[in-house]
């Protein structure tokens, strides 16, 4: 048994995976085969798959750039959701434009892990979810699992909330947060079963929303007409003069909204709604290609609309004081004067705030217009954040049940607190809440970034794919400080609570959360290639001799054949 595990893993028939007869595997890992995939092929977000056309004779053709469109697009929609948003609009009022270097380079580093998400789900035919599910032991898979789910929760709560608050702008008030809670859960429910009426035109309804959000901004950028130069500025110069603790905790906060963990597991799922034939070397290889610079296209246009955000309240309200915006609502005629009081404290922001605020200064069409965009991401964020949540289950727990059933049960996980936030807490007072659970998705970024890096780095699971040197070695540092970044953001949210009892409950729960993160970097680590970390007992992980191959104890060994 033991001889065919070490043995060299080679091409295998595979059965039918999502109505889709395949023949050989150019990659050693199968799908989960089971009597009832077989028997009633199995899907979730694709009923079908989109062929690519045959191009042989060009190296880059804008048809397969085409057919392979779309997954990345939803992919960048987490970095468009309401919590995005509410970070871009305090950034731009905390700091003016000179925090958007940060912006930019968290969204390269965010393309650079979606990359590896996407090769993932590409060279293996299995998205992270699965490919954890068959790689850690019990206790640590459900551990993973629901430290994902919380993630997905937390992300889903400002989604559904964002929702809600634009209702609640549209309506002037007329429509509360409990039941603008309650219509986005309807209309999420109409809007994710329109993959029915065909894969593509599910993802044209996903890009005319980010179409919606990009006018409706780029609207309130061409109002305020920021000025160009500073813009440029604080692009392209890493420096924050003049800045302190407040805008480097906003700093901490762009890179926490930008990189979501769910975000990893949703990516590495879509890509496999592409007609490929993982059996050959080169169309694997030119997949990957094309995914890349469709990635790469939509993060280009999602960080074109969150500078949009940043820019207006950059240009338009920093360093304004509440008494000036109180004067200026007044001379409006808002009915939202009482949220700004008559005193000269910095005015603070989100996302309900900076329509009023709009609205005050630029009148009642800002605001709408406003309005329509956050509800335009809430939306569209809500919808992929389901995808996520059914993908996390199936794949961590190989749930097997209808459709609609997945789909109630992982939106009820996720809209039931949200729900109970809505009734309990009024639209004026959502920061706290939002404070909340960032830091509670930043806890979640290194249960993602560690599974990624080490399963691309194992060619066990990438075959010639596999992670080089260059990128473990820059993949282990990006993910080091982008995991060290957000911890900086838990520890000063944990600091400002002023509570002793608080404060030996974090402590109680820093020590369990710390030796979880050290046993998925310790495997890590030795995924990498650092051998001397491994102590010699593990024969279930063991990743001593042959480290790619005992990794692999959960698979399937028919994928396995004897040297």
């Amino acid at each position: 048994m033991k001889a065919e595990q070490e043995g060299d893993l080679l091409e295998e028939d595979s059965p039918q995976e999502n109505g889709v007869i395949q023949t050989t595997q150019y990659s050693s890992i199968s799908p989960p085969a089971s009597p009832v995939a077989q028997e009633e092929p199995f899907s979730t977000y694709f009923e079908e798959k989109v062929p690519i056309p045959e191009d042989v004779t060009q190296i880059f053709s804008f048809r397969k750039l085409w057919a392979f469109t779309g997954p990345g697009f939803l992919m960048s929609i987490a970095y468009l959701d309401p919590g995005n948003i509410e970070s871009d609009l305090q950034s731009g009022a905390k700091a003016g434009f000179k925090l958007l270097w940060v912006l930019l380079a968290a969204t390269i580093i965010g393309l650079l892990l979606q990359r590896l998400a996407a090769r993932l789900g590409v060279v293996t035919g299995m998205h992270l979810a699965e490919v954890c599910n068959r790689q850690y032991p019990t206790v640590p898979r459900i551990i993973l699992w629901l430290m994902v789910e919380l993630a997905i929760i937390g992300s889903d709560m400002q989604e559904v909330i964002g929702c809600a608050i634009a209702f609640n702008l549209l309506s002037v008030g007329r429509i509360p947060l409990w039941a603008g809670v309650l219509i986005t859960i309807v209309d999420t429910f109409m809007f994710l079963f329109l993959d029915k009426y065909g894969l593509r035109k599910l993802e044209a309804f996903f890009g005319i929303l980010i179409t919606i959000m990009a006018v409706s901004f780029g609207y309130e950028y061409v109002l305020v007409k920021p000025n160009q130069g500073d813009l440029l500025k604080g692009m392209f110069i890493p420096y924050c003069e003049g800045c302190g603790s407040m805008q480097l905790e906003q700093a901490v906060g762009i890179v926490g909204a930008v990189i979501m963990p769910h975000n990893i597991y949703l990516h590495s799922a879509l890509v496999k709604s592409r007609q490929i034939d993982r059996s050959d070397k080169k169309e694997v290889k030119e997949a990957n290609k094309y995914y890349f610079i469709e990635s790469t296209i939509a993060l280009f246009i999602s960080f074109l609309i969150n500078v949009f955000v940043v820019a207006v309240f950059a240009e338009a309200f920093y360093d304004k004081k509440n008494i000036q915006v109180n004067a200026m609502c007044n001379a409006s005629g808002s009915a939202h004067t009482e949220l700004f009081p008559l005193n000269n404290d910095t005015l603070e922001v989100d996302i309900y705030k900076g329509g009023v605020v709009l609205g005050c200064f630029f009148g009642p069409a800002a605001l709408y217009i406003w309005a329509i965009g956050i509800l335009a991401a809430g939306q569209s964020s809500t919808m992929t954040g389901t995808y996520s949540g059914q993908f996390v289950m199936e794949g961590f727990l190989n749930l097997r049940w209808s459709r609609f059933a997945r789909v109630l049960l992982t939106r009820s996980i996720a809209i039931t607190p949200t729900l109970l936030v809505a009734i309990f807490q009024d639209v004026q007072h959502l920061t706290g809440m939002n404070d909340f659970l960032n830091v509670l998705q930043s806890m979640q970024l290194p249960f993602a970034l560690i599974p990624i890096l080490t399963f691309t780095s194992l060619t066990s699971i990438m075959n010639d794919f596999a992670n080089g040197l260059v990128w473990k070695i820059s993949g282990g540092i990006v993910i080091l400080v982008v995991c060290a970044i957000n911890m900086y953001f838990v520890v000063v949210y944990v600091t400002a609570l002023n509570s002793v009892l608080l404060y030996v409950l974090a402590a109680l729960f820093s020590i369990a959360y710390l030796c979880f993160v050290g046993y998925l970097a310790w495997q890590c680590l030795i995924a990498l290639g650092v051998s001397c970390l491994d102590f010699g007992g593990r024969v279930r992980l063991g990743l001593s001799g042959h480290t790619d191959i005992f990794l692999l104890n959960d698979m399937d060994t028919n994928s396995l054949v004897e040297r």
